[in-house]
C-alpha cells in the first residue's frame, strides 16, 4: 500500500474553510485567476474606509480585524488564522467599504481570489453559493457570541483577549516578536479588574509559557493559545 501524499498547505486551509464540501469542479472554478500572498508582520491587508471588493483565504498565520473608534482605542471583531476566509461580505454589498482594519499579527500566508470570478461562480453554481452562505452566516453567529461574550468571560479569558488586542509586532525582535508595551495597570483597566488580579493571570500564562513578561514589555509567545483562551464558551 502506498504512503498517503502530504497536503500542501494550501489544501490543509481549504480542508478548514467552508469550501471545504465543495465538489473539484466547483472548487476549480472558485479558484481560477487566484494567487498566494505573504503578507509580513505587523502589516495592514485592508483599511478600514477600502472601497475595494476582496477575499482571501488564510494559509497560515494569524491576523486581526478590528475597528477604531474617533478617540483612537481600538476593539478587535475577529480573528482569522489556517482556514479563514475574509472578505465575503464585500462581495454582495452594493457600494462597499471596508468597515474595519485587517493587521497581519504574525507573518500571514494567504491565496487571494478574484471577487468577480466567485461572484459569477456563486450566480451559476448552487454549491459555491451555499458555501459562502455558511460562510456568511457563521460570521453572523460569531459577533452575536462576541457581544455575549463581553458580558460574560472570566477575567483570565478577558486578560487574554485584551493581551491580544493591545499586541504588535515588532521588527526588531527575534522572528518579529508580537510584544505588548501597555503596563500592568492599563491592562488591568481594559479588562476591568484589578492589577493584583493581572499580576496573577500573568503568572499563570508564564508558567504555560504562554507570554514572557520583562520590564517594560509582555511578549506573546503563543498567540493562538491566547485566542482559544479569549474564546467565552470554550469552559477555559
Amino acid at each position: 500500500m502506498n504512503a498517503s501524499v502530504p497536503r500542501t498547505d494550501l489544501e490543509l486551509a481549504l480542508a478548514a474553510s467552508h469550501l471545504a464540501p465543495l465538489p473539484q469542479e466547483s472548487l476549480a472554478r472558485v479558484m481560477a485567476g487566484s494567487a498566494a500572498a505573504v503578507v509580513p508582520a505587523g502589516s495592514v491587508t485592508h483599511h478600514e474606509g477600502d472601497p475595494m471588493a476582496h477575499l482571501e483565504l488564510v494559509v497560515s498565520g494569524l491576523a486581526k480585524v478590528f475597528v477604531t473608534a474617533p478617540n483612537g482605542r481600538t476593539a478587535t471583531v475577529r480573528y482569522c488564522r489556517t482556514g479563514a476566509l475574509v472578505g465575503v461580505v464585500s462581495l454582495f454589498t452594493d457600494g462597499f467599504i471596508m468597515p474595519a482594519t485587517v493587521l497581519a499579527l504574525t507573518e500571514l500566508e494567504v491565496h487571494r481570489l478574484s471577487p468577480a470570478v466567485v461572484r459569477a461562480a456563486a450566480r451559476q453554481d448552487g454549491h459555491v453559493a451555499e458555501a459562502l452562505l455558511q460562510e456568511l452566516s457563521e460570521r453572523a453567529l460569531q459577533f452575536m457570541a462576541e457581544i455575549a461574550g463581553t458580558a460574560f468571560t472570566s477575567v483570565r479569558q478577558r486578560v487574554a483577549r485584551h493581551l491580544l488586542d493591545l499586541a504588535h509586532p515588532e521588527p526588531a525582535g527575534p522572528g518579529h516578536e508580537l510584544v505588548v508595551t501597555t503596563g500592568q495597570r492599563g491592562l488591568a483597566e481594559a479588562a476591568g479588574t484589578a492589577r493584583e488580579v493581572i499580576v496573577r493571570v500573568l503568572r499563570e500564562f508564564r508558567q504555560e509559557q504562554t507570554v514572557r513578561t520583562e520590564r517594560d514589555r509582555i511578549v506573546l509567545l503563543a498567540p493562538e493559545r491566547l485566542m482559544e483562551l479569549s474564546r467565552w464558551n470554550t469552559g477555559s
